[in-house]
């Protein structure tokens, strides 16, 4: 296990509730993290994948629910390893976790070389070039902080070809070649039936034969459900920490972590044949009342697709009965049809549910046109946040 060279005080005890952004009635609403939920999901995937380490990924301010508030719950639900995007997130998770091993997943850089040093953060190395670089630091400032090596088997986005990280294998016959994990990146995890799925896990196999020594990591939150073949030394979910379904078209196995409820400025009537919102795009078919939500694009609620426009029906919750969005969402509002509420059920400063409720984000993201992670990342800096223990 990696320290820093000058460890921190271990974080306090879990609050029974703690609160961050400004207060409540100051916001358009109220973002709710289950830190028990994401604990409770960590644990699950790291039973299923024993004896492989279970890291996290908190990368994207952990998915959009706190890198600080997150990566301090999964640290004392006994995770040891994180991974992140950049440096300036491994130096926010290093504050709450002192003792754990962060890996920068977008590698090194000459310019951000301090960053590691400070953080005793990992690099992955993602290139030839970076691995270059990365030497050149080594030997000229002396630190043996480690790095992890990634390997491209299909993604074609970052790591090295097969025929580069075969090249460079006979380092680890060196007694400081530097290199902690070997890991590469399932492209198609979610789809159990790709043929890339199997193209990938035997290419890693084979390239993993030539780090014998190394520990190595390939599974991704799907991954983890896709083959016991792709666990390796080390999983590294993300998106099911949070309560992404990492099994798309079944049931989900995560238990749901967000809830975001924004709060009901205004109930309107609108006349048949009156429309609502930019562009006109939605009009009343009969006389209607409109809800109108402190909550748009600015906030994470996506603008596109549009309802009214021929999308896939979008809805919150209000009163416990679902309602479908109208009109298009602009940056700060979202107007909701409720007319088929009993009047007295909707009210001014009333708490409409836009995600929670069995509304769940995978649902969200569907109605939306998009994925889960896009919903969670997205959630707006504005709502009232709310981290919540026990």
């Amino acid at each position: 296990m990696a320290r820093t060279p000058h460890p921190q005080p271990a974080p306090p005890p879990d609050p029974v509730t703690a609160t961050g952004g400004e207060p409540p009635f100051e916001t358009g609403g109220t973002l709710t993290i289950d830190l028990d939920a994401i604990r409770a999901n960590y644990r699950m995937l790291a039973a299923r994948v024993v004896p492989s380490e279970c890291a996290a990924v908190v990368k994207g301010d952990a998915y959009g629910c706190g890198i600080e508030p997150v990566a301090a719950a999964l640290a004392r639900a006994g995770c040891r390893t994180f991974f992140v995007a950049h440096p300036a997130e491994a130096r926010r998770v290093r504050a709450v976790a002192p003792e754990a091993v962060i890996y920068v997943l977008n590698g090194f850089s000459p310019a951000a070389a301090s960053a590691f040093t400070e953080t005793y953060a990992r690099p992955v190395i993602n290139s030839s070039v970076e691995l270059a670089e990365w030497d050149h630091f080594v030997s000229s400032s002396g630190w043996g902080g480690g790095a992890a090596l990634h390997v491209d088997t299909g993604m074609n986005r970052l790591g090295l070809t097969i025929e580069e990280a075969a090249a460079v294998a006979s380092r680890i016959q060196t007694t400081h070649h530097g290199f902690e994990l070997l890991m590469s990146h399932l492209a198609c995890a979610d789809r159990p039936n790709h043929p890339l799925n199997d193209q990938q896990i035997r290419q890693f196999r084979e390239i993993r034969s030539l780090f014998r020594g190394i520990a190595s990591s390939l599974a991704n939150s799907p991954g983890i459900f896709l083959d016991s073949s792709t666990y390796c030394d080390v999983v590294r979910p993300g998106v099911a920490l949070f309560g992404g379904n990492p099994t798309p078209g079944r049931p989900n196995p995560m238990q749901p972590v967000v809830d975001l409820r924004g709060r009901i400025l205004q109930v309107r009537q609108v006349p048949r044949g009156a429309s609502v919102g930019y562009g006109a795009t939605w009009t009343a078919k009969h006389d209607s009342r409109v809800a109108v939500i402190a909550a748009g694009y600015a906030d994470g609620i996506m603008r596109s697709p549009t309802p009214g426009e021929g999308a896939a029906k979008r809805e919150v919750i209000i009163a416990g009965k679902r309602c479908p969005m109208i009109g298009r969402i602009s940056m700060d509002l979202t107007a909701v049809d409720v007319t088929d509420l009993p009047p007295n059920a909707v009210r001014r400063d009333q708490m409409a549910t836009l995600i929670g409720e069995g509304l769940g984000i995978d649902e969200v993201a569907a109605q939306c046109g998009t994925i889960g992670y896009e919903v969670l990342t997205n959630l707006g800096r504005r709502f009232h946040r709310v981290w919540k223990v026990g």
